[in-house]
């Protein structure tokens, strides 16, 4: 693989690459813990000022009613409890009791039982004529037929429409018909009072220290309500992209050492680059033809950008190669030198802009990636952490507490792996365990007597044990995706796995064993193991501290989702410590810039810089490949009965083999949930048995040649070092080919064991 090198004008970019990824990665860190900071912030203020959540986090708003306008209109009311007053004559119970309004004066209401009618019209003159001005005389088929019999005499109708148009015949002078709604008018001036009394006593509450603790707290929600968690991935992965280009660092098989053959890999970086940038174009273009509004429609324009100064860094390097590339040209090593990204952008080429024509297709699934920002984020936060652990004594210091007891190298091989498990649950993926940590387990098994071949091996498996334990961000992912299987269900049974797994590769230390089985006596190592305790200890501290801190200030606690946050925190304390507190072991070779915590930190994310930008790329380009897959139906070809369940389980093992030889973990989970898995439910297998069967197969394709990536990583982040063919032992291919075949035969027989033993059992 591809290690990397001076690439001559271009390294001085590098240092401003590191800062914006610095940068990058503590606007991440920041954003992260920005949702309970303010959770937090909240608390502390509804403490503080009771009610601060519900009313004196925002400003009160005025009451829309006016008070001065309802209480002069009350004024026409009378005194509450007391009645309107009543028509002249009238009493409150019947405004219309008494005298007749209609009848002429001196006219007396008839008695009730009388028939009023019955003599003729009641409206009539004394002659018995009708009234002056009627059309006709009344009938005796319609009394009230002619002109309006209330018209006053002399005067006709003037409206027609309305007899009653004009003031109000009822009304009194002193009688309003409006005094009718003062009990309604007497209910709406309360409630405006009380919404003003309401507003006046919020108001007087929002004093000047409310209002600056509010500005901060609502300061740092907005923060939280990051809108471009997309963006700030598709800089992580350009800005770690451009890093790994301009040292030479993409994953590959094998690094370049003959001019053509670096000419030919670059030349298809070039062009993978390429075509991304025209993807995004395209992309960019049919965004802005639709109708319909694009989230987040400039990250093509980014895409852009960012692919077009990565193609430019392999244009620079076609034109200028670098020196040392002398050997003999070797058709193998140049298919083994093109890093694996290229190859699955190829791919992509071939399927998208060749065979379906479709421009926008490499975008469309860029899209895809930056889907769940916050899970490749965290990777990168990951491998930040341990370079970060790098430039710390810790490693060294932990090592203080086995060296002592003077362990075969075998046995602490296995007890590494075994210790290991822990920190590769909660990072996610065993390959991101590798990068953050395999060079300081390389060094470590080193130092007490490892064979490059043995600390290699175990290296490379260092991270395979844990991806089955609680909390793998794996597993979590497969429950999301499989509503047949849970986190509880999964985890139970992984931990079952890691039993067998450990206890494999203990058999298999103890075979390979040739060192003895003594170790030191109590009284010798236990004085060294308390020194070294002593040195690990104020690290200890720091990391509660930080813990507890991260508790009670942010209501943070440690789990899958939290992880990737807290980790880089606690590291960062250790490298203040290391930096400006801890003095150097006598053993220790002497560190640039000694006492100074920021070179430390710059450090730290440069060499991180690359190797985010490395797997970041890889990631992407396998979600591009099971794009591929997915639109090409490939699944399709495989029948849907597979047979007895036993040879089911075959097919489907070796499958999930090749599947983690050439996918990460996470694209994987996603490829294997929506094609493989409801293939293996309807024909027998149990969701859990099956998923257990594909994470050990997957780990076992991470191990297996010819990619073995997580080789790859070890060779990446140890360095030449790591080149065992460059050191031949006696003892033919079995003896130099330990490093891959020692722990290939761990995990196939975990895997044959996982796969088939529960079959068997349950039948």
């Amino acid at each position: 693989m591809s290690h990397g090198g001076p690439s001559g004008p271009l390294d001085r970019l590098l240092a401003p690459v590191a800062v914006i990824i610095l940068g990058l990665l503590l606007v991440a860190l920041a954003v992260g813990v920005a949702p309970n900071f303010d959770t937090r912030l909240v608390n502390l203020g509804e403490a503080t000022w009771p009610g601060y959540a519900a009313e004196l986090r925002i400003d009160p708003v005025a009451p829309d009613c006016t008070l001065d306008d309802l209480e002069e209109r009350l004024q026409s009311c009378p005194p509450e409890g007391e009645a309107a007053p009543a028509a002249t004559g009238g009493s409150e119970e019947d405004p219309f009791a008494g005298e007749d309004p209609f009848a002429e004066e001196g006219a007396t209401t008839p008695p009730a039982e009388a028939d009023p009618f019955a003599d003729g019209d009641p409206f009539a003159d004394d002659d018995g004529t009708a009234a002056q001005g009627s059309a006709k005389p009344a009938t005796e088929d319609d009394p009230f037929a002619g002109d309006d019999p209330f018209a006053e005499e002399g005067a006709a109708n003037a409206c027609g429409d309305d007899p009653f148009a004009g003031d109000d015949p009822f009304a009194d002078d002193g009688a309003a018909v409006a005094s009718e709604n003062c009990p309604a008018l007497r209910a709406l001036h309360t409630r405006c009072a009380t919404k003003h009394a309401a507003y006046t006593a919020k108001s007087s509450r929002i004093t000047g220290g409310v209002k600056s603790f509010r500005s901060f707290e609502t300061a740092v929600s907005d923060f939280a309500q990051f809108p471009y968690w997309k963006h700030l991935l598709s800089l992580l992965l350009l800005g770690g992209g451009f890093a790994a280009s301009v040292r030479r660092q993409h994953i590959a098989l094998r690094e370049t050492e003959n001019l053509l053959e670096h000419r030919i890999a670059e030349g298809l970086q070039l062009l993978v680059h390429v075509s991304l940038a025209y993807s995004a174009v395209a992309d960019w273009r049919v965004g802005n033809a639709g109708s319909a509004s694009v989230d987040h429609a400039g990250l093509p324009l980014l895409w852009l950008v960012g692919f077009g100064a990565l193609a430019l860094v392999n244009v620079f390097h076609l034109v200028k190669p670098p020196k040392g590339l002398d050997k003999e040209f070797s058709a193998v090593r140049l298919g083994m030198s093109v890093p694996l990204y290229a190859y699955m952008g190829i791919l992509g080429i071939v399927y998208f802009l060749i065979l379906e024509g479709h421009s926008s297709g490499q975008a469309i699934y860029l899209h895809k990636f930056v889907q769940h920002p916050s899970v490749y984020i965290g990777i990168g936060l990951y491998i930040w952490a341990g370079m970060m652990l790098s430039e710390t004594r810790l490693a060294n210091r932990a090592f203080g507490l086995l060296t002592p007891w003077k362990l075969p190298p075998a046995i602490l091989a296995w007890l590494v792996v075994v210790l290991a498990a822990l920190p590769t649950a909660y990072s996610g993926a065993s390959g991101i365990f590798v990068i953050a940590a395999g060079a300081v387990v390389f060094e470590q098994l080193r130092k007490n007597g490892a064979s490059r071949r043995l600390a290699l091996s175990a290296t490379a498996m260092s991270g395979s044990l844990g991806v089955v334990l609680r909390p793998c961000l794996v597993v979590v992912l497969v429950a999301i995706l499989n509503k047949q299987v849970t986190t509880d269900e999964l985890f139970s049974r992984g931990f079952q796995v890691f039993l067998l797994t450990a206890t494999l590769y203990l058999i298999a230390m103890l075979v390979r064993n040739k060192d003895g089985f003594s170790i030191a006596p109590m009284g010798e190592a236990m004085p060294k193991v308390l020194g070294a305790a002593k040195k690990v200890l104020p690290y200890v501290l720091i990391a509660i501290a930080v813990l507890v801190f991260d508790a009670f200030a942010l209501a943070l606690e440690v789990s899958e989702h939290t992880a990737a946050f807290m980790l880089p925190a606690i590291l960062i304390a250790f490298v203040i410590y290391d930096t400006r507190w801890s003095s150097p072991d006598e053993d220790e070779v002497p560190r640039p810039d000694p006492g100074k915590t920021l070179p430390a930190l710059t450090r730290a994310t440069a060499e991180s810089a690359g190797h985010i930008g490395a797997l970041l790329m890889l990631m992407a380009g396998s979600v591009g490949l099971g794009g591929v897959v997915e639109r090409a139906e490939l699944m399709s070809l495989v029948p849907s009965d597979l047979g007895s369940p036993v040879m089911t389980m075959s097919i489907l093992v070796v499958a999930m083999v090749l599947v983690g030889m050439t996918m990460d973990a996470l694209g994987a989970v996603v490829l294997v949930s929506v094609t493989i898995a409801p293939l293996a439910y309807n024909n027998g297998i149990d969701p859990v048995h099956f998923w257990m069967m594909v994470l050990v197969a997957f780990e076992l394709g991470y191990l297996t040649p010819p990619v073995a990536i997580n080789h790859l990583l070890a060779r990446q982040v140890i360095g030449r070092e790591a080149r065992v063919e460059d050191h031949p032992i006696p003892g033919g291919w079995w003896a130099n080919n330990e490093h891959l075949w020692l722990p290939m035969v761990v995990m196939g027989t975990a895997l044959v064991i996982v796969a088939f033993l529960p079959l068997f059992l349950g039948g």
